[in-house]
């Protein structure tokens, strides 16, 4: 199980090495001519993740990691080409599609395949330790090609969409490496009983609830803001800058995971969760709200803590579910995440064409309030009834 971690590592580099990852929101919005219509492509591909979430979690609970992961991968594939066949909406509508069913493949799948191989290995470190190593490989891949894709997109947006697809083909071909951990049997319940058991453990567990809302909120809001900051640089930096944005925010997150265990380790997950919230909030609503020359480094700085801040979320999630439904639970989460962001992007992006793209991200910033309201009552919750 060892070659598991040690592959989903390289999987992970491979999954987010698209070098349209800085530019992708204006590559959109130069195709279709607005903000709306970009913003609504990122909709499609929350939406279409979430209508997939759950079918393809209880699908790995009962089938199996690898297969799932394989089909990911495969549809990843399929959406990276028809990114960059695309000259009109329709294609990119449909590239969409594939990229959150490939997400939805992925969501609840692959943190299970690791949480079981971590368990079977038996390896000294702790499963916060291989999820905080395994998940850089995805910043240290953003943060490269972010640099390399904004500076050529500067010439051309064609050639960066066409480069993206290599990676993709690459991880089509790790993911037959893979090997179901023993440690995974087949769930042969009734597909909807499955379910309902999974969703009535959600719903009686008040600390897997709240870190579930707060899951949901936090990706639909910080997520959307994130893919649409790119649009709000370009205000104040060239195009070819916007990468050394990009540069900061993912070198940043890739150290923050790659020595997220010893930070856990030392400031414990709750009050991580709340560090992190309220730096980030302050930090944007100053990069935000007062727009100059130095905000988008300003607004790269939470990276820096946004690696130990999803894994001590995810830590907390995983040792709230149950094993006969842990990647169903997980999807179910990321179900309603993803219909949450759908809904978000396209109010961010009526809110750009309307005030610009700096209010509709203040915006995102109060909404983002709720969650560290959430993050406070984990850590009351958590001394006032301790499990674990």
């Amino acid at each position: 199980m060892e070659r598991n971690i040690k592959l989903l590592s390289a999987f992970n580099f491979f999954t987010d090495f698209k070098f349209h990852s800085a530019v992708l929101i204006i590559y959109f919005a130069r195709v279709t001519g607005s903000y709306t219509l970009a913003t609504s492509l990122f909709s499609v591909i929350m939406v279409s993740s979430a209508l997939f979430e759950i079918p393809t979690g209880v699908f790995s609970d009962m089938v199996g990691r690898k297969k799932t992961i394989t089909f990911g991968a495969l549809a990843a594939t399929l959406s990276a080409i028809l990114y960059a066949t695309g000259q009109s909406y329709w294609p990119l509508f449909i590239g969409a599609l594939f990229e959150g069913l490939s997400r939805a493949w992925y969501s609840g799948n692959n943190d299970a395949l690791l949480f079981e191989s971590v368990v079977e290995s038996k390896t000294k470190e702790s499963f916060a330790h291989h999820l905080g190593k395994t998940s850089s490989m995805f910043q240290l891949a953003l943060m490269i090609g972010a640099v390399v894709g904004s500076i050529i997109a500067q010439w051309s947006f064609p050639i960066i969409m066409w480069l993206s697809v290599i990676p993709q083909g690459i991880c089509l071909i790790l993911s037959l490496f893979f090997n179901n951990p023993k440690r995974f049997t087949k769930n042969k319940t009734n597909i909807f009983a499955h379910m309902k058991l999974s969703a009535f453990h959600l719903w009686r567990n008040k600390k897997l609830r709240l870190l579930s809302i707060s899951d949901i909120v936090g990706f639909g809001t910080g997520e959307a803001a994130f893919q649409f900051n790119s649009a709000f640089i370009a205000t104040i930096w060239p195009i070819w800058a916007i990468g050394l944005s990009r540069l900061i925010s993912f070198g940043g997150a890739f150290l923050s995971f790659q020595y997220s265990g010893k930070i856990i380790q030392k400031f414990h997950e709750y009050n991580v969760l709340i560090i992190a919230n309220i730096y980030t909030r302050i930090v944007n609503f100053i990069a935000y709200g007062i727009p100059t020359i130095v905000s988008p480094v300003l607004m790269a700085t939470p990276a820096f803590t946004y690696g130990a801040y999803e894994v001590s979320k995810n830590v907390l999630m995983q040792r709230e579910y149950t094993e006969e439904q842990r990647a169903t639970m997980s999807s179910m989460t990321s179900f309603f995440g993803s219909l949450f962001y759908g809904a978000f992007a396209l109010l961010m992006g009526l809110i750009a064409d309307q005030y610009g793209p700096a209010k509709s991200l203040i915006m995102a910033q109060i909404c983002m309030l709720y969650v560290l309201y959430i993050n406070i009552r984990l850590k009351q919750l958590h001394y006032a009834h301790p499990r674990h």
